[in-house]
């Protein structure tokens, strides 16, 4: 592994971890820019292009947003074998006090065009290439499914629309992005997806 390690681009893969606790600060414009670059120079099917990321760093707009989110997700139901993030997400919101995007002072939501086949694969290839630059300046990011969760409730969508959500546009993921607020831990261990050679 420690040969491995010497690769600058595979040190930081494996060196990545979610980051779930941010700095009050915003980070710096220059960074920012590049986190972003990154993530428009992620592939897409048939080189399509058509990922919109809409960066959020009005706290007044992510308090409004956090509440709304927190407001609809306590409305719904949860049933057996539902998957447990989003069952953790709708316990959490009937509690109150819920922060999907863990107090970070940015928030980059990710779209691409309903109906459109590669529409969450080309969002993931976005927000991973920006996850790995941000870890690459030693900021903290956190992939967030909450707002793709909550992509067909009438009141998210039309609150997104006023921020720049297009309606043909469907919510694939987001990203939480700040300076780390403590020291991360180790990479953690990985002992699921499997590897199948056929040789």
């Amino acid at each position: 592994m420690d040969g491995i390690l010497g690769n600058d681009v595979i040190s930081n893969i494996i060196n990545r971890r979610s980051v779930r606790k941010y700095k009050t600060e915003q980070i710096k414009e220059e960074e920012l820019d590049l986190i972003l670059m990154a993530g428009q120079h992620a592939p897409s099917g048939g080189n399509n292009q058509t990922t919109h990321l809409l960066v959020i760093q009005n706290q007044e707009i992510l308090k409004e947003l956090r509440a709304l989110v927190e407001k609809e997700f306590a409305q719904m139901e949860v049933y057996e074998g539902m998957y447990k993030s989003l069952k953790d997400s709708i316990l959490a919101s009937r509690k109150g006090g819920y922060d999907f995007c863990y107090g970070a002072p940015a928030l980059i939501v990710t779209a691409n065009k309903k109906g459109y086949g590669n529409a969450l694969p080309d969002c993931a290839c976005v927000l991973e290439n920006m996850m790995l630059a941000a870890e690459s300046l030693d900021i903290g990011s956190c992939w967030i499914n909450q707002l793709r969760w909550l992509d067909e409730n009438q009141a998210i969508h039309t609150y997104l629309e006023k921020l720049g959500l297009a309606g043909d546009e469907t919510v694939c993921g987001g990203l939480s992005i700040g300076y780390k607020a403590d020291k991360v831990k180790e990479p953690l261990k990985r002992t699921g997806n499997p590897v199948t050679y056929i040789r």
